[in-house]
C-alpha cells in the first residue's frame, strides 16, 4: 500500500525533513542579489531555476491572494501574487504548509513569513523534484472575498512537445540548477507554473480513478493515442507530456471523487493549484472539478482457439490468497472462462500460500488453487489441474509472508503434463533429450534458482507440456518489479532505472536455458511467459530476445494496441509472451479487462497466445 502528499496525514510528518542537503541548498548569493529595501515577492522566492534562491531564508509579509486551502493529509493553502512580473520561468504562487488545519479561505488577501524551503515528496532518495514551500508560517489576512487571480489555461498548444532537458552532467544528471525554459520543455512548463491557479477544459481520460481518489487525463487529446483511449508509452522518449493527474481539494465526504475509466472525458472547466507529489508529480488539485462524462469501455473478450490451436495465457492475479472475498475468486474465474474463453494453459502469477500474508513459515498454495479451480468449473470452466513448486519461506520477494509464486493451470482434457521428478524450491531443472528431443529433468522445475540473479525474486517455473502429440515447453516468469526507479518526473534527466539491472541479468537466465533446449531441439516449442515487469523496447525484453532464441509476440500487434497496465497515465507493457523459432504462426491477444477500468480484479491484463503446434 502507499500514502501520497494529500491523502495520509503519515505524510505530514516527512515534513520535519523537508530541506535536502546538496542540490537543494539556497544560493547565498542570489538571496542578496533580491533588493533589500523591496518586499519579497513570491517570484523571488520561486526563482528561475527550480530550487528557490531564498531555500533556508526567513522571508516577512509575503503578499498573495490565498487560491486554494487543504485541509487534510498534508495541510496548508497556496497563495498567488495576482501581479506577476514579465518573466515565464517564475512561478508567481507558493505553497504554505501548516501542518495544522488552515484558517484561511479561499479569496483571502494575506501576509505571510516564514521559513522558505524545498520539501521533496518522497524524500531525497526517490529521486523526486522539490516542492518550494514557506514552512512555519505567520500568517495576517488582510481581507477576504477578493477575486482569484486568472487561472492559467494547460492546453495542447501550451505544453512543449519535449519532455525535459538532459541533467547536467557536473550535478549527477540533475535538472534542478538548470533555468527554466517553459516554452520548450514539457516539465519546465509545468514547474513554471508551480502551485499556480491552473485550469484545463475537457480533456480525455488516460488513467483510471484509483483507490486514492485521482485520475490522470491529457491536454492532448491526439498525443500516442492507444486503440480503446489511452495513451501508449511506447518508447522511453515517448513520456506523454499532456498527462496530468488530477485530484480534488474537497474531503472526500463533503464531495465523492468521480469514478472514470480510461477513455471518459472529464467535461467542462477543472480549476486548482497545481501541486506536485511523491506518486505522479504534477497534479491539478482541483477547487472546480469538471464532470465525468461516461464512455462505452467494456472489458475485451478473446476469440477461442480452434480445436487444433494451443491457447497458452499468462495473467498476474495480485496476490490471490484464501481470505480473500469470494467475490475476487469468483470475478477472476469468470475472466478466465469469459474473456479468456478457457485457456489450454494459463500461467498464473502472484499465487500466495493458504494463508496469505500471515507469517507464520506456510508456503503450500493448495487451498488457495483448490478454491480458484473450484470457482473455474463453478463459472462453467474446466475442471483445471496444476503443478507449482512452493518456495522456500521469504525467499521469493513480495508481500512477507504470502510467499507468492507462479503456478501452471491446464485443461487436462486438451493438453496433458509430462510429470518428470519435480523439484524442490532449490533444485534447479536442466535440459536433457529423449528420443532425439529435448526434454526436462524436472517438470515442474525451477530455472536456475541458485543464480543470484533471483535473489528476493520469484524464480522460473518451467513446464512440459504435450499437446496433440507435440511437445510445448513453457516458463512461467515473474522478473523483480520497478520499485527504486525514479519516476519520469525526477530531478534526473533521464530517470535512474536501477531496478533494471536486476531484470537484465533475470532475462540473460531465462534466455540461456531456453537456448539450451534449442540447443538439444532447434524446432523445440518455447513459450517464455509472465509478468516480465519491463517494455517490450527495454534492455529486458533485448536480452529475452538475443541471439532469436525468443522473439516477444506482442509487438505483432499495432502499436496503439500494446499495453497490459496502466501506470500514471501511460498505458505500458508489463506482461509478455515470448516465442521460440518454431512458433512462427500465432494470434496474440492482449485482453483487456483490468488496466483501464476503475473496478478492478488485478491490476494487470491476461495475455493469450493461439498457434498450431
Amino acid at each position: 500500500m502507499r500514502s501520497s502528499h494529500p491523502r495520509s496525514a503519515a505524510v505530514a510528518a516527512l515534513v520535519a525533513t523537508a530541506l535536502a542537503t546538496g542540490l537543494l541548498a539556497g544560493s547565498a548569493d542570489a538571496a542578496e542579489g533580491v533588493a533589500s529595501a523591496d518586499p519579497i515577492r513570491i517570484h523571488d522566492i520561486q526563482g528561475t531555476t527550480r530550487i528557490s534562491p531564498l531555500s533556508g531564508k526567513q522571508v516577512t509579509d509575503v503578499e498573495g491572494i490565498v487560491t486554494g486551502v487543504r485541509t487534510y493529509g498534508s495541510r496548508g493553502f497556496w497563495i498567488q501574487d495576482p501581479d506577476a512580473d514579465d518573466n515565464d520561468a517564475t512561478s508567481e504562487a507558493v505553497l504554505v504548509f501548516t501542518s495544522s488545519v488552515p484558517t484561511v479561505a479561499v479569496g483571502d488577501a494575506v501576509k505571510v513569513s516564514g521559513l522558505v524551503g524545498e520539501y521533496i515528496p518522497g524524500g531525497v532518495s526517490s529521486g523526486n523534484q522539490s516542492v518550494t514551500q514557506i514552512s512555519k508560517p505567520v500568517v495576517t489576512v488582510v481581507s477576504s472575498g477578493n477575486a482569484l487571480p486568472e487561472a492559467t489555461e494547460i492546453t495542447e498548444y501550451s505544453v512543449p512537445a519535449e519532455y525535459a532537458p538532459a541533467g547536467d552532467p557536473a550535478a549527477g544528471g540533475s535538472i534542478n540548477g538548470l533555468t527554466l525554459d517553459p516554452s520548450r520543455y514539457a516539465l519546465d512548463f509545468y514547474e513554471s507554473l508551480e502551485g499556480m491557479n491552473v485550469r484545463i477544459g475537457s480533456s480525455r481520460v488516460v488513467g483510471a480513478t484509483d483507490p486514492y481518489s485521482e485520475m490522470w487525463v491529457t491536454v492532448k487529446g491526439w498525443e500516442h493515442t492507444a486503440k480503446r483511449g489511452g495513451t501508449i508509452y511506447g518508447s522511453y522518449e515517448s513520456q506523454n507530456t499532456g498527462r496530468l493527474q488530477i485530484q480534488q481539494l474537497a474531503p472526500l465526504a463533503q464531495q465523492p471523487f468521480p469514478v472514470a475509466n480510461v477513455g471518459d472525458k472529464l467535461t467542462g472547466t477543472t480549476e486548482g493549484p497545481l501541486d506536485f507529489n511523491q506518486f505522479g508529480g504534477y497534479t491539478l488539485v482541483a477547487r472546480t472539478l469538471g464532470t465525468v462524462t461516461a464512455g462505452t469501455l467494456a472489458p475485451e473478450k478473446t476469440k477461442a482457439q480452434s480445436p487444433g490451436e494451443l491457447a497458452v495465457a499468462t495473467y498476474n492475479v495480485e496476490n490471490l490468497d484464501p481470505s480473500d472475498p469470494q467475490e475476487k475468486f469468483d470475478n477472476l474465474a469468470k475472466a478466465v472462462v469469459e474473456n479468456l474463453a478457457n485457456p489450454d494453459i494459463l500461467a498464473l502469477e502472484e499465487i500466495q500460500d493458504d494463508n496469505g500474508a500471515k507469517n507464520d513459515g506456510t508456503v503450500s498454495a493448495e487451498q488457495t488453487l483448490t478454491k480458484f479451480t473450484a470457482a473455474i468449473a463453478a463459472a462453467g470452466g474446466p475442471a483445471y489441474q496444476w503443478r507449482t513448486v512452493n518456495p522456500e519461506n521469504n525467499k521469493d520477494g513480495g508481500e512477507p509472508g504470502g510467499n507468492i509464486r507462479q503456478v501452471f493451470l491446464f485443461n487436462p482434457e486438451r493438453v496433458s503434463f509430462t510429470d518428470r521428478a519435480a523439484g524442490d524450491s532449490a533444485t534447479a531443472t536442466g535440459v536433457t533429450t529423449e528420443n532425439g528431443h529435448a526434454a526436462l529433468t524436472h517438470s515442474p522445475g525451477r530455472v536456475d534458482p541458485a543464480n543470484p540473479a533471483w535473489k528476493d525474486s520469484r524464480k522460473p517455473l518451467a513446464g512440459e507440456f504435450v499437446f496433440r502429440g507435440r511437445t510445448v515447453f513453457v516458463i512461467a516468469n515473474h522478473f523483480g518489479s520497478k520499485g527504486g526507479d525514479e519516476g519520469l518526473t525526477s530531478h534526473h534527466q533521464p530517470p535512474v532505472r536501477s531496478s533494471e539491472a536486476k531484470r537484465l541479468l533475470q532475462a540473460q537466465a531465462v534466455n540461456g536455458f531456453v537456448k539450451e533446449l534449442l540447443a538439444a531441439d532447434k524446432n523445440a516449442s518455447v513459450l517464455a511467459v509472465g509478468d516480465i515487469n519491463d517494455f517490450e523496447f527495454s534492455a529486458t525484453a533485448n536480452a529475452l530476445e538475443d541471439g532469436g532464441a525468443l522473439y516477444s509476440a506482442i509487438k505483432s500487434l499495432p502499436k496503439a494496441e500494446r499495453y497490459s497496465y496502466v501506470y500514471q497515465g501511460n498505458a505500458q507493457v508489463l506482461d509478455q509472451i515470448l516465442t521460440s523459432p518454431s512458433i512462427k504462426k500465432f494470434t496474440y491477444d492482449s485482453v483487456h479487462i483490468n488496466a483501464e477500468f476503475a473496478a478492478q480484479n488485478s491490476d494487470h491484463d491476461p495475455q493469450v497466445l493461439r498457434f498450431r503446434p
